[in-house]
């Protein structure tokens, strides 16, 4: 339970509260049995303060002004992560016949012009897709940017960071992403966190499926690519044979199964499913056994022996064919062998976008650097957010970068980035950072002391901490850890105090304001690899 005081909402105004059950958490919001292999419904009374807006994951909801009380009922098994409470400064508008937006009265304009009529388009295409959408509505609720994810997939209230709301594309991926979980995830659940990919892995599929029907298959596929580049960079700093890149994942006695949220189980579950569609030849046929399996299994939990066994079942010709042997691409080494995906899409659909990419990225990377003339007249403007960020994340994965590389880089596109979002700018600001390039450090202090989300704050201040930065970003926490939630304030001293010996507590209520203020504890732990998951991906649950 998240209880943010007025200064860490947007309006400054009023206190806020959320809940994040995924995926363990709700056992210290209500008894329960916390597994997702349980279901029930529930009902819930809660009394707010005059003036604060109550929402729950329910499909009925009463208020009785009088008492400030609110009734809420959710008539559809659901295990207990998906219990879900938001209660602050929250207004709403319809934008579509079963969908409306919540959220503080600075950011509705802004939430409306973006999703006013989306949401109804992405959901009639999952219909057409997997069948009804059995919630009833399908509402959105913006968080402050204390919310510790991305989007969680509440049924009936997504739940979404405000902070994407600048990021178009970004958003769009995300809300369509929460979308698909309404079949994969809610109404069929992963029975064990073990095989958490039986939710992620065929809800990044469905959501893919539907992006290719609302927005084209090089969409698609420029998106996936991005991804794809995501989950080899983090088998890279992983390791091969590391036991979180398995589909199975073995949870051991005390581990947060949160921990166990990576990459593969997004990625390599979608590469799994997308292999499974393939050996039916036509991706419709694919969509019409997910359909029966949705039929079968809603507000149940499974787990993968159900999807493989349903599947082999409907199709009894491939179940012939003995494909969950086929030599290499086993459908027991697909769930248990570490390493990348035994096959990956194809994506040359994409290459209309994904080509300018690679040839922009080979135009800085090929010494000697004399096309600096042909790169330069690239307009990235012009170019989609996917692409942008891919171009980026591929030279960060080659920094540090030679100093006349990153100079010219800076004199090229410094300015064009400057006016974009905010996916976009940390991932400049991070290969600034990471090439200590010192004249344009003065953006990275100034993001920062703009942001107040985890996604857009941690990723620089780890770059920051690895190279000869530190001293700067002491500085400007210092400056800044006023405006961020304690849970994010800890995390970055933990980032900040490796390497350095334990220092004293000091007592902020007595530091005037010019005095560096930074409370460390005397046994620090150690840092978790948070550089891995949250610079790589944005979660979305």
């Amino acid at each position: 339970i998240w209880w943010l005081d007025p200064e860490l909402t947007y309006g400054n105004a009023k206190p806020f509260v959320f809940t994040q059950g995924h995926s363990v958490c709700n056992r210290s919001f209500f008894p329960c049995f916390d597994t997702p292999a349980v279901k029930c419904t529930y009902s819930a009374t809660v009394k707010a303060p005059a003036g604060i807006q109550v929402l729950m994951s329910a499909t009925q909801s009463t208020y009785l002004e009088e008492e400030g009380v609110y009734q809420f009922y959710m008539e559809y098994p659901v295990p207990a992560y998906l219990v879900a409470l938001v209660a602050g400064d929250l207004i709403h508008a319809d934008i579509g016949p079963r969908s409306r937006v919540w959220a503080e009265p600075c950011l509705l304009p802004a939430a409306i012009s973006k999703l006013s009529g989306m949401v109804e388009r992405w959901l009639t295409a999952a219909e057409s897709l997997y069948g009804p959408y059995i919630w009833g509505r399908y509402d959105i609720v913006f968080l402050p940017p204390s919310f510790p994810i991305v989007a969680m997939e509440n049924p009936c209230l997504t739940f979404i960071i405000s902070s994407i709301l600048e990021s178009d594309e970004f958003l769009i991926i995300d809300v369509i992403h929460e979308v698909a979980h309404s079949w994969f995830g809610n109404a069929v659940t992963n029975a064990t966190w073990e095989e958490m990919w039986l939710s992620e892995g065929l809800a990044t599929y469905a959501q893919r499926r539907i992006t290719t029907e609302t927005y084209g298959a090089a969409f698609t596929c420029l998106e996936t690519a991005f991804r794809l580049d995501a989950l080899h960079r983090q088998m890279k700093l992983l390791g091969e044979d590391n036991p979180v890149s398995k589909l199975q994942v073995k949870l051991e006695p005390g581990v947060n199964p949160s921990n166990l949220m990576n990459l593969f189980t997004y990625e390599k579950g979608y590469c799994f499913v997308y292999y499974l569609s393939q050996l039916c030849g036509d991706p419709r046929h694919f969509d019409s056994f997910l359909r029966a399996y949705i039929e079968k299994y809603k507000f149940t939990s499974v787990v993968a022996q159900d999807l493989l066994d349903s599947f082999l079942n409907y199709f009894p010709e491939l179940k012939e064919q003995c494909v969950e042997s086929k030599a290499g691409l086993e459908f027991e080494r697909w769930l248990n062998a570490t390493g990348p995906p035994l096959a990956e899409p194809d994506l040359s659909q994409g290459s209309s976008l994904t080509k300018p990419v690679e040839t922009l990225f080979k135009l800085w990377t090929t010494e000697p650097l004399d096309s600096v003339a042909a790169a330069s007249s690239v307009d990235l403007t012009k170019w989609r957010t996917f692409q942008t960020v891919l171009f980026l994340d591929r030279l960060l994965d080659g920094s540090p970068l030679p100093h006349e590389v990153i100079k010219k880089l800076s004199e090229c596109y410094s300015s064009q980035l400057d006016s974009m979002n905010a996916e976009i700018r940390i991932r400049w600001l991070q290969i600034v950072v990471r090439n200590d390039y010192y004249p344009d450090l003065y953006k990275v202090r100034r993001f920062l002391e703009n942001q107040m989300s985890r996604m857009y704050t941690i990723p620089l201040y780890e770059d920051l901490c690895t190279g000869t930065l530190k001293s700067f970003a002491l500085e400007i926490f210092y400056q800044t850890q006023n405006q961020l939630h304690p849970n994010l304030r800890k995390t970055i001293q933990q980032i900040l105090s490796q390497g350095l010996n334990p220092l004293p507590a000091i007592d902020t209520t007595a530091v005037t304001t010019d005095t560096p203020a930074m409370v460390l504890e005397d046994k620090v732990s150690e840092a978790t690899n948070g550089a891995i998951s949250l610079r790589d991906v944005n979660v979305s649950a």
